[in-house]
């Protein structure tokens, strides 16, 4: 997982409330657990006009003019600024998935759903919270601003606009630290790698008969 720690980026509107994870990744792109290949579908039945495939090319899919993401002045961005309980419906872990390979590195809402919330932090997104008033003023300074970036500080626990106004956030201690350091869960077991080993060792010669081949 790639660490996050300081993070400056353009940031693009999902200006709507309950966004479930059908709508971020629709039901008929999780035929596959590798990680890879979900975000050219992300939003899928927002940024097309057709519906969308496993395997499709979406070069030549007709797309919805009206949809944010499809804007010129939102490409390359890597900051979602959207309304509460983001990430609701399913628990599918595909919906970070598809958020991360899309460019997606930070995400503000007012509130989340837990287990997209719990998902977005083991995939290397940061779901940042804010209130509804600055959610509002965030919208309303992007709308007028062509090429708003916002700057994240994970280390500081800030948001920086571009006129310099900061914001201070809460991230839980434990899940900011695996975020710095760039560790999912995985990579936080391999770190005990040493003493599993150990611990192995010792029970192979304790039982011996539990390692018996079947």
């Amino acid at each position: 997982m790639k660490p996050l720690k300081q993070h400056t980026g353009l940031a693009a509107p999902m200006d709507r409330a309950n966004v479930d994870t059908d709508m971020i990744i629709p039901k008929q792109f999780l035929k596959s657990i590798k990680r890879t290949g979900f975000g050219k579908n992300l939003f899928d039945q927002l940024r097309y006009l057709d519906e969308g495939q496993p395997d499709q090319s979406c070069e030549d899919r007709p797309i919805n003019k009206e949809f944010p993401l499809n804007f010129e002045r939102y490409q390359g961005a890597t900051v979602l600024l959207t309304r509460e309980n983001f990430g609701c419906g399913s628990s599918r872990e595909h919906a970070p998935w598809a958020l991360e390979e899309y460019g997606f590195r930070i995400i503000i809402a007012s509130s989340y759903a837990d287990i997209f919330y719990n998902n977005s932090f083991k995939n290397g997104l940061l779901p940042i919270i804010f209130n509804e008033n600055i959610i509002d003023q965030l919208f309303d300074e992007m709308y007028v601003q062509e090429g708003y970036q916002l700057s994240v500080d994970l280390e500081q626990k800030t948001v920086a606009t571009p006129s310099g106004e900061s914001f201070e956030f809460d991230v839980d201690d434990f899940r900011r630290h695996c975020l710095l350091n760039g560790l999912d869960d995985i990579e936080l077991t391999l770190i005990d790698g040493d003493s599993i080993e150990s611990y192995e060792a010792q029970r192979r010669k304790a039982a011996p008969w539990l390692f018996d081949a079947i």
